[in-house]
């Protein structure tokens, strides 16, 4: 007789927090960049080093025979929130510290759950409602309202987790019908053509070390995103989700090290809350008979700003 066992969870975490630490080192290179440039020149440098070897990747699949969608209207939707919300990202991202931009798009998982109520028809209970109630709390905490300024880089990080949130819901409702390239393919054009069209307009010289990071910030994406997959393909997505998390230590240490910021107490307690909240959602999601659509869990990248992921359940199609 042989016996069957399940393999250990261990080296798809161990790849689910290198692809945060991948995502993490995009966005405080891009951190750096925004001191000297545009975000619009920023992302239109780094979205063209990403689209050449999407590109590439996915014109080697043979079953892909045309780019056309089944679901324009969504599809068109989900291409301007995705543009929406990676701008936004890469300003507060270029305005703010990097913990306390990560403690406001934690919101977005929260955010989704209240979105697939009307959207998906998710039956939302008490438990659930609570931990978006202190979720929220939580948000209100980081912002302090009153006490604390809040400039364009807190809307723009609110305005991202929106966008993010939304992305994610219209991935829910057509990801099983639309293919994973016509996913990857129209945001990160509408990404290319829109800035291209603006970037005339703020243009500065690019240093050829800038360029080359601008590089590394598009590249980071991609393997930061194939190795996303790899996590979830090789375990339950209730395993690899929390894991997101673990940018707020990244952030930590990229924001004490590179830029001398020092999350105060109430970005800490903040964030501390809303990972609370967030993870209570994604640990409910994953109980039997509690959420039909698993709106939270059923996202492969719940980042607002490093466009979409192709879906890790199908490893053949691209």
């Amino acid at each position: 007789m042989t016996s069957q066992t399940n393999p250990s969870p261990l080296p798809s975490l161990a790849m689910g927090l290198l692809a945060f630490g991948f995502f993490s080192s995009h966005d405080a290179i891009i951190k750096v960049l925004g001191g000297s440039y545009s975000i619009f020149q920023i992302i239109f440098f780094s979205g063209l080093f990403a689209f050449v070897p999407m590109t590439i990747m996915m014109s080697a699949d043979k079953k892909m025979d045309n780019f056309r969608p089944h679901h324009p209207w969504q599809v068109g939707i989900r291409t301007v929130s995705s543009l929406i919300s990676m701008s936004c990202a890469f300003y507060a991202f270029t305005t703010l510290p990097l913990a306390e931009v990560y403690a406001l798009l934690f919101v977005t998982p929260l955010l989704v759950t209240v979105l697939a109520v009307p959207m998906l028809g998710e039956t939302v209970r008490m438990r659930r409602w609570i931990a978006i109630f202190f979720g929220m709390i939580g948000m209100l905490v980081v912002l302090r309202p009153g006490y604390s300024e809040l400039t364009a880089g807190h809307l723009a990080a609110l305005v991202a987790a929106c966008g993010s949130a939304l992305t994610s819901i219209i991935v829910r409702r057509i990801g099983s019908e639309e293919r994973s390239a016509v996913l990857i393919f129209y945001p990160m054009l509408a990404n290319l053509l829109v800035m291209a069209c603006v970037l005339p307009f703020v243009y500065q010289p690019v240093e050829l070390v800038d360029l080359g990071f601008m590089a590394v910030v598009g590249l980071l994406v991609i393997a930061a995103q194939l190795t996303l997959i790899v996590a979830y393909r090789g375990a339950p997505a209730a395993f690899v989700a929390p894991i997101q998390y673990s940018q707020i230590l990244w952030a930590t240490l990229f924001g004490y090290v590179l830029f001398n910021d020092v999350p105060d107490k109430w970005v800490g307690i903040g964030a501390a809350i809303i990972i609370t909240s967030g993870l209570f959602v994604v640990w409910r999601e994953s109980c039997e008979n509690v959420s039909q659509q698993n709106p939270v869990l059923g996202n492969p990248n719940p980042r607002p700003d490093a466009g979409p992921s192709p879906n890790p359940t199908a490893p053949r199609e691209m």
